[in-house]
């Protein structure tokens, strides 16, 4: 039973999500609301590392009392803090927040406090960008994955060291291969062939970490680096094949891990702690809090989704009148 309220949950924050969308164009207001997974203990959450996560909002809404000077700071490149950030202005880092690519609304009110170093690696910032092209960095610039078309206008003022980590130079790449950083392409999703091409220039510590590598690094075992797969958020099945192997403080940063982790609470350090601090997957998706915020539109969203035509297709899912009666 307790299944299938989870599951009705889901519908009824499905429909209210459609709903505000279509009526209001803002799905803002239905931003997803996450809580602590239940295995995590709080106290040994590392709070200036906690605010990196970007699943932790809700929970530092509530103890926002433990946010230091450092913790603002950091806090300040977490992509889902802007509400938060927007009402402690007077606490925002602004050269962290420069690079935070949900922040251009913001920092184009604030174009004085705008580190332009930090910023040319931002992919949302190409529109300040190419109208600022003298306060350009272009070795961030040479990183950033939707500034292809301004690098190759400019190849002269390319960073070809940090261009060999942009996932959408390898067209770029491919044509200069003298100019390639083996090492940092290692860690480019996108340079899985050109990497299969040559073997021989493969950084096998880096590789081991990039998540699109997982078949060449399975037909390459005896080069894996294991403390550095334990962290490769696509090498889950090869780790449960060899848990001896396993790394635990970084496997505390592979945000598909959790299951693993809460197998395994007793292997857990203070470093580990720091790591999963950090990491998504402590977190689970707060339906309580969900359907409450739905709540607000209750009258309207009844209205629509529980218009005489929608009715019987809730009852060919499997879903009663009155139990939808009880979530909405």
């Amino acid at each position: 039973m307790r299944k299938r309220c989870i599951k009705n949950k889901k519908l009824i924050y499905f429909f209210c999500f459609i709903y505000i969308k279509q009526k209001y164009n803002n799905t803002a207001i239905l931003l997803k609301m996450y809580k602590l997974n239940k295995s995590i203990n709080i106290k040994n959450i590392e709070w200036d590392r906690l605010v990196l996560n970007p699943n932790a909002i809700s929970l530092l809404e509530q103890n926002l009392d433990k946010l230091d000077f450092y913790s603002w700071k950091n806090l300040s490149e977490n992509p889902n803090a802007i509400p938060l950030l927007e009402k402690n202005q007077d606490k925002i880092d602004w050269t962290w927040l420069s690079r935070n690519p949900n922040a251009i609304p913001l920092l184009e009110k604030n174009p004085d406090k705008i580190n332009w170093e930090w910023l040319s690696e931002n992919p949302n910032a190409m529109h300040l960008l190419e109208k600022n092209q003298d306060k350009i960095d272009w070795s961030w610039l040479s990183r950033n994955p939707n500034a292809i078309p301004l690098l190759e206008a400019n190849p002269d003022k390319i960073d070809w060291f940090a261009l060999s980590e942009n996932p959408n130079a390898i067209p770029l790449l491919e044509a200069n291969p003298h100019n390639i950083e083996w090492a940092l392409l290692s860690s480019n999703r996108n340079a899985i062939p050109l990497l299969a091409a040559n073997p021989d220039k493969i950084d096998w510590l880096v590789l081991s970490r990039n998540p699109n590598a997982i078949p060449l690094l399975e037909t390459n075992r005896d080069k894996i680096v294991w403390a550095i797969l334990s962290a490769n958020p696509n090498a889950i099945p090869l780790l449960e094949k060899n848990p001896k192997k396993i790394d635990w403080a970084s496997l505390s940063e592979n945000p598909n891990a959790i299951h693993l982790i809460e197998q395994n609470l007793d292997k857990l350090d203070d470093e580990c702690w720091g790591y999963l601090s950090e990491n998504p997957c402590i977190f689970e998706l707060d339906y309580e809090a969900l359907t409450s915020r739905c709540c607000i539109y209750k009258e309207e969203l009844m209205q629509i989704t529980m218009h005489p035509s929608r009715i019987q297709k809730l009852l060919d899912m499997g879903i009663s009148i009155d139990e939808l009666d009880n979530y909405i």
